[in-house]
């Protein structure tokens, strides 16, 4: 095999049409462009453009609200956090945060922190440090004789 030799797989580049070249190539005149009109000149693609009508994007209601600073908590509940505790990952007698929830398999990562729910019930007496919790968690945990104490999160600088 020789430099010269070389070429590429059959039907792997495809011929380029040669547009706009007189009426007897087939594709002369308009360029197979139609006729006239905004979309028969070069450089445009008007995208929801519907002839002039308002754009359905235009004609439904806005609806809804994305925070810029969305908090990324894990949500645990404390039937999760009673199986580890009944498996002896977790010990009551330091306050537990999220390092904690962590090294013990509840939660995988840290991402933003923890927020308690309330499903299950918890039988230990345990101390919280968390992100957030919900009004039925935080009963529970003091039904139980525990405390929930909530890390407060300093708003990112805008």
């Amino acid at each position: 095999m020789k430099l010269n030799e070389i070429s590429d797989n059959p039907g792997a580049l495809k011929i380029r049409k040669r547009v706009g070249r007189g009426i007897g190539s087939g594709k002369g005149k308009t360029a197979g462009r139609g006729v006239k009109g905004q979309k028969a000149r070069t450089g445009v693609a008007v995208k929801g453009f519907e002839g002039g009508q308002m754009p359905m994007h235009r004609r439904l209601p806005k609806r809804g609200f994305r925070s810029h600073f969305p908090r990324d908590l894990n949500e645990v509940n404390l039937d999760r956090i009673q199986v580890a505790i009944d498996a002896g990952k977790l010990a009551g007698g330091k306050p537990i945060d999220v390092a904690a929830l962590v090294e013990s398999g509840v939660c995988r990562s840290a991402r933003g922190g923890v927020k308690l729910l309330g499903r299950g019930e918890l039988k230990a007496k345990l101390a919280f440090e968390v992100a957030g919790a919900s009004k039925s968690a935080v009963a529970a945990v003091e039904k139980a004789g525990g405390s929930v104490k909530i890390l407060t999160q300093e708003a990112p600088a805008a």
